[in-house]
Order: structure tokens, then C-alpha cells, then sequence
């Protein structure tokens, strides 16, 4: 009888020890299970030729191609001493170049003969400016192959093509599936019979053996609509139950006090709340109010006010005794809230203080560069309950920081910050906090209920009034030189109007480059070094920018000369600005009216969306200025045409996410979620996941422990282990 491996059985056993190294080590594999979760990412047709028009995009990539060998010939160098093979293959669209050195020729010279077809893999490479493949593997697919069983095998069906590496090719590792696959009847369905039957979905045995083995288009499809609502719905559960968990904490209601701080800071405001302002600050009040802890993620087009709504929040917290505290991911960011905070509350932030109001209280900042003596004043201020409102960094996390009564914890930008720093915080209260999550990347709604499904959302999509439109245009600097000496005359031209600039750029500029390889290849040409803010500064200094006062800010400075440069920057002492990406979130000088950003193609479209957002603060109009070498047809320019044509942050990141694919977008701290996610495609899948969410909150409402679906329950088991159910609480 044959063997059948145990899912959960080491792969050593079944493939050897040298495979099984090569899949745990280079692909993560480490079962039977995980290799039957390892999906091939397309199939191949015996008589379909795949598109090699498409490498260009995958350079230094591994790829698997199938294609016909057009013609093969030997040529000699070094005065006949070396040979090479060069063989051109085609896909009837377009041609690719293989190559072969030394003794590593012949085989391949006698097997690719014109006419074979084959599937080729190896590493896209770029040589005389053509596309071609070195040394690669193939596996030929012909009934005149050597190979009669792979000629079998292939016959008439779907080739499945698999996420591979240069150790093993896709062939090789469908070998390896087909080793396990006969314990794919070993699984335990997750879904739940009426779930299943009710969706019309396949059972899970017939969904992986149709993934890997599928004999139609069909069975392709069938595979993938079931796998695809495993990961949703198993996903969907966990966050479910966390959400559960949540609502059965205790918590303190924290309710705003009539004629208290919050009704003296609204009375005090010189405008009127957009109304979504007003529609979002009524959601966190009620949350606030109830006795358990709220868990709301706001998010809000750049500029749309989020910071004033958190502090109203903070306010009405502190009107009724409690404390707030504010988590900034950089101390320029919560340097700059503090400033914001402190000048919008005015008298109110001086509580206890002379001059201060009697309705006040104490505004306090924490960070780590601060000095000995005013550090030991904050803490002392947190732990009698003397500040009621505290912005800080990392430093607010340290054992040694202890508050009189935390009532609610406000984090800015969510994805700067793990899971283990937001619950150290969190466990500063005597029962947990509320929580209010920020951020100003707009998240489509699909990944904020992948992502963020254990949270309740609001969303802040109306600008304050006064806010002026952003005219955004591409520099062309390669194509189009006067446009970039164009670009130089408008920072001039604003700064000139009284007011001011930023001019971003990808790098610092005092690193040394540690791979003598990369910088050689650099140096050749093949790609330079990004543009970096020390050398700009001097070009802008000695060049089109010579006699304003053109100062830098990046990362590495020390934090005091950070917190003077933008301190003299707010003032409108420094006409120009050239800063690394420090100034993304939170940086907020109303008289900055133009941003030029260079290299502009070496950022994504959510952190252009982000950089563009800092200028057109005040009255004046803004302008943001997109400079690339890049070519007008590359994928890349593309892009930067997409944040120019629009305004809309929710748009450019669905373009963003698609381009970009989910796992950079949910990000490396969302381990959990990340590595479940083989199928589904969050911006596609919309109506999947929608549709999961609601089955999974009936499951949990109705079977909390799942007592009744053990095998639900064994697949939320290896989703989340243990660490990984604390990362979905928004690592």
C-alpha cells in the first residue's frame, strides 16, 4: 500500500533531507500541508506559448517560461579556448535569449533543437541591453522529449506553473506536490457543511487536487473560488472572535462633563467643525461612553482634521479625570503635535500653571533625547495626574512611565508601530483604555476589514474649510531638462510670494554604499545611485537656488538640531526645506505652498499621496512637482501619472494595492495575516470577504468556542498561533 503522508509530517521523510532543506529554507515549506497550500500561480497550456513580451517588468526575478526553441549555435572566444550556447526561443509574440558556458553546453546543445518546446526557468538577466536567461533549467514537454513520462505527464493538461527559486524549479517542486497530494484526503474541512453546501463550494480534498492537478479551466476556477473563501472565512473568524474578546473587557466610561474643558476648547475654536468632524467625534463619544473599551480606527484624507478630532477625544477624556496619551511613530512627529496641540488648546494647556485657565490642564511631552531634569518633571506630571494630556514616542512604553489614570490611548499612524509596544501601552491602565487608532494612508475597504476587521471604522473624507486644492504635474528631468530648470524658477517664484518649500529626495547621502558589487553596478550605469538630500542641498545652495536659506532634515540628525531646524522652519526663518521622508506624516507648516520631489519613481503611490499633502495647508494654492528620469512608457511613470490625475487618497490606493500586491500593503508585522493570504486578493475579493465577515460574526455569535466546528477550529489554530493572534490586533 502506499504511503500517505501525515500533514503534518516533517517533509524530510517523504522528499529527503536535501529538497526538504531547500523548501523550509527558501520557500518556507515545512509539511505536507504547507506544500499543499503552495498554489501555482498560473497554468500553462501544451499549446499556448507564454507572453515573453511580459519579462521585461521581472528583471532579477525567477521565472518559468514555455516556449520553442528558435535557433541554437555554439560560438567560440578567447581565441577559441571558451564556447557559449546560445539559444533563441520563442512564443510566437516575442524572443528571448538563453545562454550556456563551457562544459555546461553540450547537453543542452544536443536536447534544444530547433522546434523543441520546453519550460525554461532561471533568473531574467540583462546583457548588451537585451533580456536573457544564463545557465537556465528546462525541462522539454515534446513526445520526442528524452523525458517520455513528463511528456505523459503534461499531455493535454494545464501545466502548473509554481512560486519558485534558483535551487528548485516549478517542475521539481510539482514533483514534490505530487508526492503528498494523496494526503490531501487526510483534511479536515474547515467550513461549515450548511456554509459550504449553501455557496455552492467544493469540498476541500476536491479543491487542493484540483488546484494542483487540474484537468480544465474550470477546475481551476472551482479550486479557487472555495480556497479563496477558506482564507477569508478562517480569517474573518479570528478576527471575529478577538472583537468578542474585546466587547467582554471592562472598561471605564469616559463621558464629556457639560461646561467642562472640551465645551471651553469648542467655545474658544475660530471655525466650525466640517460636519465630518462632528459625525466622526459623535461615534468616538459613544464609544467612549460605554463599559467596554472602544477599539475605532479613524482614518482621514491627508489635511482632513484627524489630529483636532483625537484631541476633542483627549478633552473629554480628561474632563472626567482620566489621562490621554498620544504615541507618535517619530519625535518630529510628536514634537510637532505637541506644538499643534499646545497652541490650538492656548490658556487650556496651562493648567496649574500661572496664567493658566482653571478649566485646564497640563499638556506634557516624553520623548528619549529629552534632558534628565525635564524628563523626571513629565513623569512625575503623569503619575500625580497633573498632565492630563501626554504626546510622545517609544519613550512613553519604558517600565519606568506610570500614569495616575490612563483612560485612552491615542496611536498615530498605526502601521509604524508593532503589537508589543501598543499593549505595553494599553497596560499602563487600570482596566484597559480606550483605544482610537490613526492614520492618513486611506485604506479601501476591503483591507481595513482584513487588516483592521477588529476595529470599528470612521472615516474623515472632507477637507476643512480654507484648505486649497494641490495642482500636481510630472518633471520629465531626462527627457525634458528646462522643465526641471522650470521646476527651480517655481520654488523661486513662491518663495518670492513669502512663502516657503520642501524638496524631498530618497536618500540621506552620507551612508557608504556596503556592497562594493552594487556600487560597481551602480557606477556602470545600469541604474545610479537614488538622489540624496546632502547633495541636492549644495547643488540647490550653489546653484538654482543660491542666496535663499536652504536648510536639510533627515533621520539621522541629532534630535535637537531636528527640533531647531523645524522649529525655524515653522517660523518661515528657512525659505527651503530638503528633507529625506521624515516630513510624510504629521508635518504641518500652512505657509508651504510648493513640494518638489525627486526621484520621485523610487516612491510609492500612498507616500507620494502622503508627501503631497503637506503643501496647500493654508489659503494659498499648492503645487507639487513630481521629478523623474524615468522613461514615458515605463510602468513607473505610469504611476506618478496616477497620483497626478487625482486627489482622491482612497483611489490611489487601490491603484497602490494593485500594483504593489497585498503582502507590502498589509505589511511585515501582520505576520498572521500576511502568510494565510495565498489566494485571496484583497481588492478583488471584495465581495468575498464582505460576505465572510458576516458568516464568521454569526458563527462566533452563535458557537463563541467553536465547539460545535472542530474543524474550523483546527485551521484557527495554525492561522494563529499564539503570537500571531496578537499581531491581528493590528500589528
Amino acid at each position: 500500500m502506499e504511503h500517505v503522508p501525515a500533514l503534518d509530517e516533517d517533509l524530510k521523510k517523504t522528499l529527503g533531507p536535501a529538497t526538504a532543506k531547500v523548501l523550509a529554507e527558501q520557500l518556507g515549506l515545512h509539511t505536507a500541508l504547507d506544500l499543499l497550500h503552495h498554489y501555482p500561480r498560473k497554468y500553462a497550456e501544451r499549446g499556448e506559448l507564454t507572453a515573453l513580451t511580459e519579462l521585461a517588468d521581472q528583471l532579477d526575478e525567477h521565472v518559468t517560461v514555455v516556449a520553442q526553441v528558435a535557433d541554437a549555435r555554439i560560438l567560440t572566444f578567447n581565441g577559441g579556448r571558451g564556447r557559449r550556447l546560445e539559444v533563441t526561443i520563442t512564443d510566437g509574440n516575442g524572443r528571448l535569449q538563453l545562454v550556456f558556458f563551457g562544459a555546461g553546453v553540450h547537453k543542452p546543445h544536443k536536447e534544444l533543437l530547433p522546434g523543441t518546446r520546453a519550460m525554461f526557468a532561471g533568473k531574467v538577466g540583462i546583457f548588451n541591453r537585451k533580456l536573457q536567461l544564463s545557465h537556465p533549467a528546462y525541462e522539454p514537454l515534446g513526445a520526442d522529449a528524452s523525458d517520455q513520462d513528463a511528456a505523459t505527464a503534461f499531455a493535454g493538461r494545464l501545466i502548473p506553473i509554481y512560486p519558485a527559486c534558483a535551487k528548485l524549479e516549478s517542475w521539481k517542486i510539482a514533483k514534490c506536490v505530487d508526492a503528498v497530494l494523496p494526503s490531501a484526503r487526510e483534511t479536515v474541512d474547515p467550513l461549515p457543511p450548511a456554509l459550504r453546501e449553501g455557496r455552492g463550494l467544493v469540498p476541500l480534498t476536491e479543491a487542493l487536487l484540483k488546484i494542483h492537478r487540474p484537468a480544465t479551466k474550470a477546475d481551476v476556477e472551482d479550486a479557487r473560488q472555495r480556497l479563496k473563501w477558506d482564507e477569508a472565512f478562517v480569517l474573518q473568524v479570528a478576527l471575529a472572535r478577538r472583537r468578542r474578546a474585546d466587547s467582554q473587557l471592562p472598561a471605564v466610561p469616559r463621558r464629556p462633563v457639560p461646561g467642562g474643558l472640551l465645551d471651553a476648547f469648542d467655545a474658544k475654536l475660530p471655525f466650525t467643525l466640517t460636519e465630518g468632524q462632528r459625525t466622526v467625534s459623535k461615534e468616538i463619544f459613544d464609544d467612549l461612553a460605554t463599559e467596554h473599551p472602544m477599539h475605532r480606527l479613524l482614518q482621514g484624507e491627508v489635511g482632513s482634521g484627524k489630529t483636532m478630532v483625537a484631541l476633542r477625544a483627549m478633552l473629554a477624556v480628561v474632563d472626567c479625570g482620566g489621562q490621554a496619551a498620544m504615541l507618535a511613530p517619530t519625535e518630529v512627529l510628536a514634537q510637532q503635535h505637541h506644538r499643534s496641540i499646545t497652541e490650538m488648546m492656548g490658556e487650556l494647556a496651562e493648567g496649574g500653571m500661572l496664567g493658566g485657565s482653571d478649566q485646564g490642564t497640563k499638556v506634557v511631552l516624553l520623548t528619549g533625547s529629552m534632558g534628565m531634569p525635564a524628563r523626571r518633571k513629565a513623569l512625575l506630571d503623569l503619575v500625580t495626574g497633573e498632565a492630563g494630556i501626554v504626546i510622545g514616542t517609544h519613550a512613553l512604553i519604558e517600565d519606568k512611565v506610570q500614569f495616575h489614570d490612563l483612560g485612552l490611548v491615542v496611536v498615530d499612524e498605526q502601521h509604524r508601530f508593532g503589537v508589543e509596544q501598543r499593549d505595553a501601552l494599553r497596560s499602563k491602565g487600570k482596566q484597559p483604555p480606550h483605544l482610537l487608532v490613526m492614520t492618513a494612508t486611506p485604506i479601501p475597504r476591503t483591507v481595513a476589514m482584513t487588516v483592521f476587521g477588529d476595529l470599528e471604522t470612521s472615516v474623515l473624507d472632507q477637507l476643512p474649510a480654507g484648505r486649497s486644492p494641490i495642482a500636481t504635474h510630472v518633471v520629465p528631468a531626462k527627457d525634458k531638462p528646462h522643465f526641471l530648470a522650470r521646476a527651480w524658477e517655481r520654488v523661486r517664484e513662491e518663495v518670492g510670494k513669502g512663502h516657503q518649500a520642501y524638496v524631498v529626495c530618497p536618500r540621506i547621502g552620507d551612508e557608504e554604499t556596503a556592497d562594493p558589487k552594487k556600487k560597481s553596478a551602480e557606477a556602470d550605469g545600469d541604474k545610479r545611485p537614488p538622489l540624496a538630500v546632502l547633495e541636492i542641498a549644495d547643488e540647490l545652495r550653489g546653484g538654482p537656488l543660491a542666496g535663499l536659506s536652504v536648510e536639510v532634515l533627515h533621520g539621522r540628525m541629532d534630535p535637537a538640531d531636528k527640533d531647531d531646524v523645524m522649529r525655524r522652519f515653522a517660523a518661515g526663518e528657512v525659505k527651503v526645506l530638503v528633507a529625506t521622508t521624515v516630513i510624510e506624516v504629521g508635518v504641518n507648516v500652512p505657509n508651504s505652498t510648493v513640494m518638489v520631489i525627486m526621484d520621485a519613481d523610487r516612491f510609492g503611490v500612498s507616500q507620494l499621496h502622503q508627501l503631497r499633502g503637506r503643501v496647500g495647508r493654508g489659503s494659498a494654492p499648492g503645487l507639487c512637482l513630481l521629478v523623474s528620469e524615468m522613461h514615458e512608457a515605463s510602468p513607473a511613470r505610469a504611476r506618478l501619472a496616477a497620483v497626478a490625475a487625482t486627489l482622491d487618497g482612497f483611489e490611489l490606493s487601490r491603484i497602490d494595492l494593485e500594483q504593489r500586491r497585498e503582502g507590502d500593503v498589509l505589511g511585515q508585522a501582520q505576520s498572521g495575516v500576511r502568510s494565510s493570504l495565498r489566494m485571496l486578493a484583497v481588492i478583488d475579493d471584495e465581495e468575498v470577504i464582505a460576505q465572510a465577515r458576516e458568516e464568521a460574526t454569526r458563527v462566533v455569535a452563535d458557537d463563541p468556542e467553536l465547539e460545535r466546528l472542530p474543524g474550523l477550529k483546527l485551521a484557527l489554530d495554525a492561522l494563529l498561533d499564539t503570537e500571531r493572534e496578537q499581531y491581528l490586533e493590528k500589528g
